[in-house]
């Protein structure tokens, strides 16, 4: 591995500086949970399950080639599937604290799931509800459960520009209609999605990964996939 220095430790990969500036993501086999459970959406790391790193890349190289190919901003240079890395562009996270620490995940949603449910259950006419590419952004804080955080909340803080939020909402749509569109061709619903946004070179881009743990997608028979079962049939193996 041509690296010069771990930059960074997180729950499911690890981060090294490129001599040419890049960074390297390596892809783990951690995984989260609550009290054995595992969940993707969880802060605690409870295991490991073997080519969850690898299966979680592969996805991510699926759809970054795609978005490039939609003219949709990414980090991503190159990705190798055998070794378990991705190669990025440096990238600072839209929404980091004061610390240098957090960031936002920006959610996106076709219909009511999952905590909108729990949150607005009483306003809810139905779970089949359109919600038109409902945008909301969460604080990557684990202590504090992720807390979703409001646009004017963002600007007031000094968080993000007007100009990079409305950029970043706009690209999260954009995300969402493109994933939701190559599953429908496979016969499949997307229910909701999130995804990382940050600065790399000034220009604001899609960053981290797009993987089975960034969205819950529904089979034909209204049950929502795991992830091998998702990951099969986005690519066929063999």
């Amino acid at each position: 591995m041509n690296t010069s220095e771990k930059i960074y430790s997180g729950k499911t990969k690890d981060l090294y500086a490129l001599p040419n500036g890049n960074v390297l993501l390596v892809f783990k086999d951690d995984v989260t949970g609550t009290d054995g459970v595992i969940d993707p959406g969880a802060n605690t790391v409870i295991g490991q399950v073997e080519g969850k790193g690898r299966k979680s890349l592969t996805m991510t190289d699926y759809f970054f080639k795609r978005l490039h190919a939609a003219g949709i901003p990414t980090h991503f240079v190159n990705a190798d599937l055998e070794k378990g890395t991705m190669e990025v562009r440096r990238a600072e996270p839209l929404g980091k604290d004061n610390s240098g620490k957090g960031g936002f995940e920006f959610v996106c949603r076709t219909r009511p799931w999952g905590s909108f449910i729990r949150r607005y259950q009483n306003y809810i006419r139905d779970t089949e509800q359109a919600l038109d590419y409902l945008v909301e952004i969460t604080v990557k804080d684990d202590e504090r459960g992720d807390p979703l955080i409001n646009d004017d909340a963002i600007i007031a803080l000094g968080l993000l520009t007007q100009a990079h939020l409305e950029q970043a909402k706009e690209i999260t749509r954009r995300v969402c209609r493109l994933i939701e569109a190559d599953l429908r061709d496979k016969g499949l619903t997307l229910i909701d999605m999130k995804i990382e946004i940050g600065l790399a070179d000034g220009e604001v881009v899609v960053i981290d990964e797009i993987s089975a743990d960034a969205m819950r997608v529904m089979g034909q028979q209204g049950n929502v996939l795991d992830h091998d079962t998702l990951l099969g049939t986005l690519i066929p193996q063999g």
